[in-house]
């Protein structure tokens, strides 16, 4: 309580208190984002259209000018005498209109979400991406990014409207949400692509999770009876296996989500695996990342083979050395052999002994990347490697 003879201070006004939350609030956000709230603010307050960073300068403007004025008169001065001072100053100062906290809130909430499907937007996984993959490094701790793509989005658009369009993809963050953690992350980064953030989670759960998501999807899919194979496709990225940083981890979430896209998909003709055997085996930077930490051998040495073509290949292999991955052949009793690699036009199997295999036969490739395929394979070549084992190439045959 004022001592007698002490002017009382004056308590802030319900609107003061609102514009200093305003301030706290602001400075709690990424630059990026706050850029953005700011835009939508002046233009709502001033009716004044300003670039990103030209709102965060003026911001800075208004606090700065805040401060002067406090420090020149000995006395607190409200934000909102601060806000006019400046923007008067500059003529930008029309309609002047203070806004209510649930507008406040509404634009703080856009800043960041997307409209449509109400998931985080592009902006937010790039900082929350860079966030959690810090922490992941800092305790030791997996994390698993996944790139999501709905499957057939342009043909519902094609065939059915963009509205219907519109409900694939809310459908879609709707089962997205419905199966994470409260510590995982959603977000929707392009038309017709998701991505999911989902810390101390191994590869194995990663693929499960995406494998039991996309199930769900197509079951709500299937009372629209739409006769369009809508589905969700996926590609996984686990920190440390597959990579340091968000470039690395996100080119190989990529890389696998196309393998999957077109994995069982390829056009009605045979597309080769490769033209010729591999020359040479891959130098020791291309091993990976396990192997070069002694937790998986590398794979064997080719012994010489036939002179290869001068042919180069079309489809860049995915090496899989180190993985579980393997086929299982119907023709060979079940038997199972290893998948070497993997590219868009086929896969190279090891086996024991190839002399029994026909040159036509079918297998389910059961690869950690992908749910479990059943594709035609055509022999495209053999190749002895150390001991008794032999690598086959192979096309897959539509």
């Amino acid at each position: 309580m004022p001592q007698p003879g002490e002017a009382s201070t004056p308590q802030p006004s319900a609107e003061d208190s609102f514009l200093d939350l305003l301030v706290e609030t602001l400075d709690g956000l990424d630059e990026s984002v706050r850029g953005q709230f700011l835009r939508q603010y002046f233009r709502t307050i001033a009716q004044i259209d300003l670039t990103e960073s030209l709102s965060s300068e003026y911001w800075q403007k208004i606090l700065d000018r805040r401060r002067e004025l406090a420090e020149s008169l000995g006395k607190r001065v409200s934000l909102k005498t601060a806000i006019v001072d400046v923007l008067a100053s500059t003529n930008f100062l029309r309609v002047p209109i203070l806004m209510e906290y649930d507008d406040f809130k509404k634009l703080q909430i856009n800043a960041a979400t997307d409209a449509l499907t109400g998931l985080y937007n592009r902006r937010l996984f790039d900082e929350y991406c860079d966030k959690e993959l810090n922490r992941a490094k800092r305790y030791g701790q997996h994390l698993a990014i996944v790139i999501l793509d709905l499957h057939k989005l342009k043909e519902i658009n094609d065939r059915y409207g963009h509205l219907q369009g519109d409900q694939a993809l809310q459908l879609a963050a709707t089962t997205l949400r419905k199966n994470l953690r409260a510590s995982d992350f959603a977000f929707r980064i392009g038309g017709d692509e998701f991505a999911l953030l989902l810390p101390q989670t191994d590869p194995e759960q990663a693929v499960t999770l995406c494998r039991r998501i996309r199930a769900l999807y197509e079951n709500e899919l299937r009372p629209l009876k739409w006769d369009v194979a809508a589905t969700l496709d996926f590609g996984v990225a686990v920190h440390p296996q597959d990579g340091e940083n968000k470039s690395q981890l996100l080119g190989i979430a990529d890389e696998r989500l196309y393998i999957l896209k077109h994995a069982g998909r390829t056009p009605p003709r045979v597309i080769p695996l490769e033209t010729h055997p591999p020359r040479e085996a891959p130098p020791p930077t291309a091993q990976p990342r396990a192997a070069a930490a002694g937790g998986v051998p590398a794979a064997p040495s080719i012994v010489p083979g036939p002179a290869p073509q001068t042919e180069q290949r079309k489809w860049e292999r995915v090496s899989l050395a180190g993985t579980k991955a393997h086929a299982v052949l119907s023709e060979l009793g079940q038997r199972t052999a290893k998948v070497i690699d993997l590219s868009y036009g086929g896969v190279a199997l090891q086996l024991e002994r190839a002399d029994d295999l026909p040159n036509q036969f079918n297998a389910v490739l059961n690869v950690p990347i992908l749910p479990p395929v059943r594709v035609l394979l055509r022999k495209a070549y053999t190749l002895q490697m150390e001991g008794s084992r032999t690598r086959v190439g192979c096309s897959f045959v539509s």
